[in-house]
């Protein structure tokens, strides 16, 4: 039976065509499980993942492997991404039990969902062999196969506890985290690690708030260094602006090709922000052209930001992206083909696989001379034409709350920093104009999305699709990144029902999910019973749901002035501070915003009659402190609280500075605006 044509999920629905008799998730399932006394087969993937492919064509595409597992388990397809809550239970079954995880995940549970044995990917002869055996254990070991499901959810249970030791998150500890990634860094290739080796966006923002607060070059060199080495590497798409997911070796040349929404978010932010404080034109272009590829490759018009870019094309990786130095002279003649093929290290040999390469960006050319920019940009423009006659990769189109919102976040920082960053005297600021409308549109029709189409009756939702909204209900991670995302655009916009809302999901977070000692659980407190209640502290591919709800707590408590949501901020980051001593690398969100709390954050009201022009504002969205508000317009307009009772100083813009709802006297002048800044 094809239970999966109806599903919401794009994963789910390149299976709907197995021989297996795949099940969505549902109590259903296990009931069904239960009445056949069988065990449940949890197969967990996303639809970019290429070994999730690799094992859907060897094994859930073969007649005799769906023979076995429909005769023996009742089997269920997950999308982890559509379903968070049940991938991080089973994650942690699967590293309780072999010590490492990753997808596709296949997990054998009994009727009740307790995981019982656990793994990642299998060839097909030894799924084949697996599949047989756990049938067998089931029919001759049950006893066995029970007591290790007990331990394993014991252990599961251990490993989401709350409530455990806190502290406050404070100065001392901050830079000694700072100095532990620094101990951690790799000096050559950037980053940190060896392979393969993941972009560390979170990081890299930690990073820069802590420099901008100590002054710490280290702290500087380590981001600019490795977001140059990423730029410059195969992991970004050298034609089309964009990152891979990761780099299948230490130093950045070979990717593994999906490019994933929030990835792309993140970095966003980290090239925003790296061009804003230094005015580095690498990290201005890899902004720009990063806000190009969410706007014109993600976004979905009329509705927010699709998920990811498949890793493959048509099931062969990198089949769209690499080329040979013949291919380079057939796309481009002779002269401008070397040149390229010098200019993008494409060799003979290659970098990649059949002798194919990946391109990657040999030199500096940001600062190079205006006739070499001139023929690289006609070569880049040439290429990407010629690259668009080949097959390309699909297009995970659902649309998931939490990434959305860090999506917007990134497009609303972007917005402020290219308003007080580019002159008409630019030699791409047209190019600039026309990106950042674009942008624009997309971030605000996504904010749309969220706010009518995946909040329902005050709750939120996790995906949809086609306009569509799905039924999985929204995680801690989508609460925090949708108000974080509802604050960066009330400060942008200046409209005061994002910051009505923001505060709305706040509430709801911080009534639906808080746990014992200022923690908060990954799932609401009415939300479907899994055999765990997640509660993930730590940073990974994403902000936790922690982190990202930290954050929302505390740009809408300066925005608004009320304290009791800075106190919950406090209170949150006292449960993760003692991971960010141990393990920063899998803190940096959250020591991201505890160096917000320790630099007021401030708050910066800007009234004028002019928030697009005035002068004020550019210099306050250009030096404003690590995690400062920042919000401009009309004294006392409605639904601004930064706005009001502040008129202007006789008759002119006025910029008022508080820091820790403690505030300055007004001032009119830029020179004023910055001395209090610094």
């Amino acid at each position: 039976m094809n239970r999966l044509v109806d599903a919401t999920s794009p994963y789910l629905l390149q299976h709907a065509d197995n021989p297996v008799d795949w099940w969505q998730w549902s109590d259903e399932a296990f009931a069904e499980a239960k009445r056949r006394d069988v065990p449940v087969l949890i197969s967990v993937g996303y639809a970019a993942c290429h070994w999730c492919h690799v094992m859907a064509h060897e094994s859930f595409e073969n007649a005799q492997v769906g023979a076995l597992m429909n005769d023996n388990f009742v089997s269920i397809k997950v999308d982890r991404e559509e379903r968070p809550d049940v991938d991080a239970v089973y994650m942690t079954a699967t590293q309780a039990m072999t010590g490492q995880g990753g997808w596709p995940m296949t997990v054998f549970a009994t009727p009740d969902g307790t995981p019982f044995f656990c793994g990642t990917y299998f060839p097909r002869p030894n799924f084949i062999q697996l599949l047989e055996s756990v049938a067998t254990a089931w029919r001759e070991q049950r006893e066995a196969v029970l007591g290790q499901g007990a331990a394993v959810v014991e252990a599961i249970g251990g490993a989401q506890a709350v409530g455990g030791p806190t502290a406050p998150l404070d100065a001392p500890l901050l830079d000694a985290a700072a100095a532990k990634l620094a101990s951690e860094y790799d000096a050559t290739n950037g980053g940190f690690g060896g392979a393969p080796k993941f972009p560390p966006h979170m990081n890299l923002l930690f990073l820069l708030r802590h420099h901008q607060r100590t002054g710490d070059p280290t702290s500087l060199e380590i981001t600019r260094h490795t977001a140059e080495a990423m730029a410059r590497g195969g992991i970004y798409d050298q034609l089309a602006g964009g990152f891979a997911r990761y780099s299948v070796d230490a130093h950045w040349t070979v990717p593994h090709f999906e490019k994933m929404l929030y990835d792309n978010a993140l970095l966003l932010r980290v090239y925003t922000q790296l061009w804003r404080l230094t005015g580095d034109p690498l990290a201005r272009r890899v902004a720009r052209d990063t806000a190009r590829f969410l706007a014109d490759e993600l976004h979905r018009p009329g509705q927010g930001f699709a998920s990811a870019l498949d890793a493959d094309t048509e099931g062969v990786e990198g089949l769209t992206y690499a080329w040979t130095p013949t291919q380079l002279v057939e796309a481009l003649g002779e002269e401008d083909g070397r040149f390229a093929a010098d200019l993008f290290t494409v060799t003979d040999k290659g970098t990649f696989e059949h002798g194919m390469s990946v391109l990657r960006l040999a030199r500096d050319v940001d600062d190079a001379a205006p006739e070499v920019r001139a023929r690289w940009q006609q070569v880049v423009g040439q290429l990407l034409a010629a690259r668009d006659t080949r097959p390309q990769p699909a297009l995970d189109d659902k649309v998931v709350a939490a990434w959305n919102g860090l999506a917007i976040t990134a497009l609303a920082e972007f917005q402020q920093v290219a308003a007080g960053n580019v002159s008409p005297q630019d030699a791409d600021a047209n190019l600039m104009d026309g990106i950042t409308i674009v942008a624009d549109g997309a971030m605000r029709q996504a904010a749309e999305h969220l706010a009518t189409v995946h909040l329902v009756d005050g709750r939120l939702r996790r995906v949809s699709r086609d306009g569509k909204v799905g039924e999985p209900a929204g995680v801690l991670e989508d609460y925090g990144c949708v108000a974080e995302a509802f604050c960066a655009l009330h400060q942008l916009t200046g409209e005061g029902r994002w910051l009505t809302v923001a505060g709305e999901l706040l509430d709801t977070a911080l009534a639906r999910f808080a746990a014992p000692g200022g923690a908060f659980y990954d799932t609401a407190d009415d939300a479907e019973r899994l055999v765990a209640r997640p509660a993930d502290p730590t940073d990974n591919a994403t902000p936790s749901g922690r982190s990202a709800l930290i954050a929302g707590l505390v740009a809408y408590s300066a925005l608004t002035g009320e304290t009791r949501y800075r106190e919950a901020a406090e209170a949150a980051l006292g449960t993760v501070a003692p991971i960010v001593g141990q393990h920063p690398r899998f803190t940096g969100y959250a020591a991201m915003v505890g160096e917000a709390l320790l630099s007021g954050p401030y708050e910066i009201a800007v009234v004028t009659d002019d928030p697009a022009g005035d002068p004020l504002v550019t210099a306050a969205r250009r030096h404003a402190p690590p995690g400062a508000v920042v919000v401009a317009g009309r004294p006392d307009q409605p639904g601004v609280p930064l706005l009001a009772d502040r008129p202007l100083v006789e008759g002119r813009s006025a910029a008022y500075v508080c820091r820790g709802f403690v505030c300055q006297r007004p001032v009119t002048s830029v020179e004023e605006l910055i001395a209090e800044l610094g």
